[in-house]
């Protein structure tokens, strides 16, 4: 993330890959946001981390939510980016590969496509590198998310109780979770700013990077 260069001028950044995510292994047995939340939980442990800001985008938004509803005392202040779990509706390829045969199947052929093209491009090229953006554990993620009705895991009755100061960052033109969960949203939350880019979609923070970058160290001060 580019902006994470630009924020550790002035922050201490922590940029962990969630297990199953990027580079980061899975966790053994069944993993949802509850297992997500003891992670961030147990990796601020770790890191002696008494309170800390706490920043999620799309499903890592989900998982920031569910801490923050959790152990709000640990949190100064919550970013959410383009975020899941602030409204049922949910762009309809996201519903539909949660359909648990759809999901079993073309999540295969996915995993396979990149296996592939990270096998041929080491032959290619010995210093080459594919990063596939799926694993298994975001596809299951998929399918206990959402169904082919509308997204299932909804934390919208609870966000009344997040006191801490909240900025929620939005793409005007996001194609999977849309604009108007964010401005309902923002009037349920206590203490809450609103920022919509108006020309972005679904990753404001990679498509507005300075803009992106000022306004974060606005509002964590």
């Amino acid at each position: 993330m580019e902006n994470a260069v630009e924020l550790a001028k002035n922050y201490t950044i922590y940029f962990p890959d969630l297990p199953g995510f990027g580079q980061s292994e899975s966790i053994a047995g069944d993993c949802y946001i509850p297992e997500l939340v003891e992670f961030i939980d147990e990796f601020a442990h770790k890191l002696g981390l008494e309170s800390f800001y706490l920043m999620g985008h799309s499903l890592g938004g989900g998982v920031a939510l569910s801490y923050v509803l959790k152990f709000p005392h640990r949190i100064k202040k919550l970013v959410l980016i383009n975020s899941m779990c602030l409204g049922k509706e949910i762009a309809f390829w996201v519903r539909f590969l949660s359909v648990p045969a759809i999901c079993r199947s073309l999540g295969s052929a996915i995993l396979a496509l990149f296996r592939g093209l990270r096998w041929l491009a080491r032959r290619l090229y010995s210093s080459a590198e594919v990063t596939s953006p799926f694993s298994q554990t975001s596809i299951n993620f998929g399918s206990k998310m959402t169904t082919l009705q509308e997204q299932s895991t909804v934390l919208v009755n609870r966000l009344s109780e997040i006191m801490v100061p909240t900025l929620l960052v939005w793409g005007g033109k996001d194609p999977i979770v849309p604009v108007k969960q964010a401005y309902a949203a923002a009037q349920l939350i206590g203490t809450c700013q609103l920022e919509v880019f108006q020309d972005c979609g679904h990753s404001v923070h990679r498509e507005k990077i300075p803009e992106f970058s000022k306004l974060l160290r606005g509002f964590l001060g």
